[in-house]
């Protein structure tokens, strides 16, 4: 069911071409990313379904029974309401159909047959559960703790940072889930922990959602179809971002050689993409083959699911060999057993590292844990509280998001020539015109001669980051360098991080950034503890989950066991039970057999929605509809499997 359609629309400003015979339909439970350069059109496109912005033409066909919200940029709260009250009262009327339906259920207990009444409840069960609403208390909760919004739920809602307000806000409309949902940057000011959590929402609580992003991982793991606008022009991309490269390398290895440079970027990236992914998915299924024979055996022997937690943490933790040969480079900062407090909260205790000549070192963790700190700390802006501290000699260069280093007053062609002239001296030696090295940023010719301040925030982005490599320096430090930064942006900073011949520390949240561009993670787990690790970010949050299931997994073990116990001791003479009964014997002689059908079920499904000759034959809803159930189906059969055996165990000691 097409719930938005817009047909040949157009929309320019002066002589800027923004939207050119533009097409577009958003199918019920699709979840379609829009991406593009900034200043393309994507806010263009969510201004005119939205009814702020009336295109020059074309036609704009959305049933008026539909309900689109947006999450704002930057949102508005009333006077005096709490983060509590804020997220509440987005969800007065699921409150209010979840009281009609508790009235008109005491009421048929009356009048049972009031076929009026029985309508009336069929809708607002239907409504309820769609809004996943039964339980909406809970979930308030747990919204509140996951966006760590819990400290704040009694604060006024106006005195949080801008951030905050819009994880506030976030979790109000995912809450109330409308029949549409249009998503600006969602990802922004979420730690990894949060979007996390996000994606799991979304995609289990089947939203219909429009959304711009530039976190790529973000888009994979969500998106149904890709949406790209390109010079007014919006073209269709089935599946996520990695399917997304693959259909745009097809197009643009048939285009002309002006495109040869844009080619190479897309070749790269959906190179890393496939061989970083792909690398990483096989050792995330032999990983999860073996957390999932380990569970069946973990009963019997609850000292497994230790060892095997043991043994991912070792893993976390694992150093690469190469990476301690630090006589051969040259000794950019020595740490020893520094510590550091802001008020009573420590960020930071007894951590020791070295970072050399050409280290590449992510600081990643959660929102709050010290990695801005961290970086004041190298940047010399903070004293440490105790141990030792040692800074070479060596020049810095800083980014971040305030963009000190521009002035609103000069234009480009005098940010980049102050000294006159038009030529730019680079940090690797090179000299360019400086038209030539901003077309490498995305800026057309005639910006040469505009000023700072004219520019938007992601062009003042863009300008930082260009400026920031004509200096020579031997350490780059930057915080969060992807934020407000399109994706074709995103591609040029890390071919210019790749290329870069010193250190560079950096604090992203942006997991396929990091993923590509670190070679060292500095890990913020909290209450001052800092781990190093040379792994991928997304293999080691893949294994810091996995260590998290298999203790939440043995504590659920523990009170198991401890309840049987009690129940054995309440019921001493009980005659005990030596064989299964027949409705046991029977399941337990015919569940594997299920189980395997159900997972060869879950294959074929898997392999339909990577497949678009068939999820759109089939409907892509249906099938990841399909694919929930039989999930659901298999971990009920394999739990009670997991029962029986342990039983035939029992009889057995």
């Amino acid at each position: 069911m097409a719930l938005i359609d817009l047909q040949n629309i157009n929309k320019q400003y002066d002589t800027k071409v923004i939207l050119k015979d533009v097409n577009f339909t958003l199918l019920e439970g699709q979840k379609i990313a829009v991406i593009g350069q900034n200043g393309q059109g994507k806010s263009t496109l969510f201004k005119v379904i939205m009814g702020s912005t009336e295109p020059d033409s074309g036609e704009i066909s959305i049933d008026k029974s539909v309900k689109i919200e947006m999450l704002d940029q930057q949102p508005k709260f009333n006077a005096n309401t709490t983060v509590r009250q804020a997220i509440e009262d987005q969800l007065v009327e699921i409150k209010k159909a979840k009281k009609e339906y508790e009235e008109l259920t005491l009421k048929l207990a009356t009048e049972y047959d009031n076929k009026e009444l029985l309508n009336r409840q069929s809708e607002l069960v239907t409504y309820i559960e769609f809004h996943n609403a039964w339980d909406i208390d809970n979930m308030i909760e747990r919204v509140l703790k996951e966006f760590k919004l819990k400290e704040y739920e009694h604060k006024d809602v106006n005195l949080l940072s801008g951030g905050e307000q819009r994880r506030v806000s976030l979790a109000g409309l995912i809450l109330k889930k409308p029949d549409v949902l249009l998503l600006d940057e969602p990802t922004n000011h979420l730690d990894v922990y949060m979007v996390e959590f996000l994606e799991t929402l979304l995609n289990k609580n089947n939203f219909t959602l429009l959304f711009i992003s530039h976190d790529r991982y973000f888009i994979d793991n969500i998106a149904t179809n890709v949406v790209e606008i390109d010079g007014g022009v919006l073209r269709n991309f089935n599946g996520g971002y990695s399917k997304y490269l693959e259909q745009k390398q097809q197009i643009l290895e048939n285009m002309q050689k002006d495109h040869d440079n844009l080619v190479r970027l897309v070749k790269r990236e959906a190179h890393w993409m496939q061989r970083g992914v792909t690398a990483r998915r096989k050792r995330n299924e032999r990983r999860k083959s073996e957390y999932f024979d380990l569970k069946k055996k973990a009963k019997s022997n609850p000292a497994l699911i230790r060892k095997m937690s043991l043994e991912l943490q070792r893993e976390q933790k694992s150093f690469n060999t190469e990476e301690k040969q630090q006589n051969k480079k040259k000794m950019l900062y020595e740490l020893d057993d520094i510590c550091k407090s802001l008020g009573n909260k420590t960020l930071i205790k007894d951590f020791t590292t070295r970072i050399l000549q050409k280290d590449t070192i992510a600081i990643v963790g959660p929102n709050g844990s010290g990695k801005s700190t961290m970086l004041k700390i190298f940047m010399e802006k903070l004293e440490i509280d105790s141990g030792r501290f040692k800074k070479g000699d060596f020049e810095i260069g800083y980014f971040d998001q305030q963009r000190v280093m521009l002035n609103n007053d000069r234009t480009l062609i005098e940010t980049f020539c102050p000294n006159g002239g038009d030529r730019v001296e680079l940090d690797d030696g090179r000299n360019m015109h400086v038209y030539g090295y901003l077309k490498n940023f995305l800026f057309p010719k005639e910006y040469l001669d505009k000023k700072i301040g004219l520019l938007s925030g992601g062009e003042k982005n863009r300008v930082a980051l260009a400026l920031l490599f004509t200096k020579k320096v031997d350490c780059l430090i930057l915080d969060e360098p992807t934020n407000d930064l399109d994706i074709p942006t995103i591609n040029i900073l890390e071919e210019y991080l790749q290329n870069f011949q010193g250190a560079l520390i950096f604090v992203s949240h942006d997991r396929y950034f990091v993923d590509k561009i670190a070679k060292k993670l500095f890990v913020f787990k909290g209450h001052g503890l800092v781990e190093e690790s040379f792994q991928p970010y997304t293999e080691y949050l893949e294994i810091e989950k996995e260590i998290q299931e298999l203790e939440e997994f043995e504590k659920d073990m523990e009170k198991e066991s401890k309840q049987k116990e009690e129940k054995i001791q309440d019921t001493p003479n009980k005659k005990k039970q030596t064989k299964l009964s027949y409705k046991d014997q029977r399941d337990y002689d015919m569940l594997p057999e299920q189980i395997d059908e159900l997972e060869n079920t879950i294959e074929e499904l898997n392999a339909c929605l990577m497949d678009p000759a068939c999820y759109e034959q089939k409907g892509i809803v249906a099938v990841s509809n399909e694919l929930d159930e039989v999930k659901k189906t298999y971990e009920e059969k394999v739990e009670r499997f997991l029962e029986l055996e342990e039983l035939v165990e029992s009889f057995k000691n």
